[in-house]
């Protein structure tokens, strides 16, 4: 072997002393050449292509890495760089030295990268680490980035967009089977995490070192202790002392169950984030009225990128079984998310996008999601944002026939349900006639368009899942009937219904408006089906004039379908 440095000798000896030596056992740190060190041979050990050398490197390298392990919590430096260094060791040489890497990297999760993910050196040096190696990672140690996967959002929620670029590159090696459904609402509270870390770092101090870990060990003994005294005492344990009341309200209550869920640093499944418990309205709260930090802003600026690359992932690779459960959760967390305006605007139009695009690469999701659907639709006026949820569901339960012919139980269900919220509309606007000035005067007049928008949605998905389900047909005619002699305050629905009326009649020409998309995945038009691209060759006379731009009379000449097409 040439030794094309001349210190080859000394870089192994030095290895080796490290290794042994009783001195640096407990803080190999300490020794400022040792990183140069380990860091040279292996780069000898690439360049030189040696199995012999790599045995003989091997054994003291391992030593090494044990050694820097159990000096973390005592080491006064930071060992993170160190250990990157001899993992990279690990994954070139692994299968010459048959050393399986995958304990020594979650040994470097748990034990350094839970520490010091706030300190920058060693959060850059470990997403470089990844997007090196992440081939290697994918393959061989496929479960590894999804099973840490919390630990790593606290790293680039602490650290910012400056290594969001790099993140990106391994962020689909982070979604699997098992992280995929748990990696959603990780991201949609991305900001909350922010909040959360603020508030360890207030109370407790730096976030490198043990702060967060001690946290999440004390908590549990704590939380039983309480329990155990409740149960065989019938009182509590006093939070803090007498003057608990006058302490710092940044403190975290280490009890609280929604900053653990937070601040955990592996995937342990789906929990529930305890949006309504007091510790997290609070922290909320306290967010909104005090300026927001760097880090705050920066977070609500990179969820929405993160979700992008996550909806995309998932259309892209993600199975359909996955995709159908994630869409309850959509929903669910739709009125659930950090009331910034702009961020919230921005993660809606994401979600409800993604929903109508799942729905259109499948749209047996909607007969199979029905029950959900059918409660979001029972919920369409709780708030603006699930009336706006409601809408877009009656949107996709017209476009896709409520999941397609082959469901036509759920379709009827669906169908009722639309009923039920046309008629409740048109009961309530009766009654809001006589109520219309007094809610302007009152500031809530606002109300009446997304009701009247709802209304329009509603109406059109009733015709158009009569059209796909014929045998709702004369279901639909009653229900469109009962809006017409109604005459509601907006008279866009009047009108709308009118016109759906009069489509029914023509059941050639209905099909043909509000019947299956170009998209659907029927193998041929239905009979009378007309191909609107080539309205301007055919001619027919026989076409109902309301589609005629309302003129009124018949005509008194044939005319091609261009005329009923508008102009471009």
């Amino acid at each position: 072997m040439v030794d094309r440095d001349g210190n080859w000798d000394f870089h192994l000896r030095s290895l080796s002393a490290s290794a042994r030596d009783s001195n640096f056992a407990s803080d190999p740190s300490l020794d400022a050449s040792l990183f140069q060190s380990v860091k040279r041979l292996n780069e000898l050990c690439k360049d030189e292509k040696s199995e012999d050398l790599v045995a003989r490197v091997y054994p003291p390298m391992n030593k090494l890495f044990q050694r820097c392990v159990t000096s973390i919590s005592q080491s006064r430096s930071s060992v993170g760089l160190l250990l990157l260094v001899i993992l990279q060791f690990f994954l070139d040489f692994g299968e010459i030295v048959l050393h399986d890497a995958d304990p020594s990297l979650r040994t470097f999760f748990r034990s350094c990268l839970s520490r010091e993910f706030a300190d920058p050196v060693i959060a850059e040096a470990t997403i470089e680490f990844l997007v090196f190696n992440r081939r290697k990672l994918v393959t061989s140690f496929p479960a590894l980035l999804p099973q840490f996967f919390p630990l790593l959002l606290k790293l680039i929620a602490w650290n910012g967009e400056k290594l969001e670029k790099s993140f990106l590159k391994i962020f689909p090696a982070v979604m699997s089977p098992g992280s995929f459904l748990p990696l959603f609402p990780s991201l949609v509270d991305l900001p909350i995490l922010v909040v959360a870390l603020e508030k360890v770092e207030r109370s407790s101090g730096s976030l490198i070192g043990s702060g967060i870990a001690s946290i999440q060990k004390s908590t549990a003994p704590e939380m039983l202790l309480a329990l155990m005294d409740e149960a065989y005492t019938g009182s509590t344990i006093a939070g803090g002392g007498g003057d608990s009341e006058s302490e710092d309200s940044s403190v975290i209550d280490a009890a609280d169950p929604s900053f653990l869920e937070f601040l955990k640093d592996e995937n342990d499944g789906i929990a529930e984030r305890h949006w309504t418990s007091p510790g997290m309205a609070s922290a909320v709260q306290a967010a909104l009225n005090t300026p927001q930090s760097d880090r705050l802003m920066q977070s609500l600026k990179m969820a929405p990128r993160l979700l992008d690359v996550y909806f995309s992932v998932a259309l892209r690779d993600v199975n359909d079984s996955l995709i159908c459960a994630l869409i309850p959760l959509l929903m669910t967390r739709n009125a659930t998310i950090f009331p910034d305006r702009v961020y919230s605007y921005e993660l809606r139009k994401r979600l409800l996008e993604f929903m109508l695009s799942a729905f259109q690469r499948c749209p047996d999701f909607i007969a199979l999601l029905k029950k959900p659907i059918i409660d979001r639709l029972g919920e369409a006026y709780d708030s603006p944002e699930k009336t706006e949820l409601a809408l877009q569901l009656c949107w996709a339960i017209g476009e896709h026939g409520g999941g397609g012919e082959s469901h036509k139980d759920a379709a009827r269900e669906l169908f009722e349900s639309l009923e039920l919220l046309l008629y409740e509309n048109i009961s309530s606007s009766r009654l809001g006639l006589r109520q219309d000035s007094t809610l302007i005067s009152s500031g809530r007049g606002s109300l009446k368009p997304s009701k009247s928008r709802l209304l329009c949605f509603v109406v059109t998905a009733i015709a158009k899942l009569a059209t796909y389900h014929r045998e709702l047909l004369p279901r639909a005619r009653v229900s469109l009937a009962k809006v017409a002699r109604s005459r509601p305050s907006d008279e866009r629905v009047w009108r709308r219904a009118l016109d759906y009326l009069g489509l029914m009649n023509e059941p050639a020409i209905c099909l043909s408006v509000l019947g299956p998309s170009q998209h659907s995945r029927a193998p041929m038009p239905n009979p009378g089906t007309v191909n609107w691209s080539e309205g301007g060759t055919k001619m027919i006379a026989h076409i109902p004039f309301y589609i005629l731009a309302e003129q009124e009379g018949p005509p008194f000449h044939d005319f091609s379908f261009s005329d009923v097409l508008p102009r471009r």
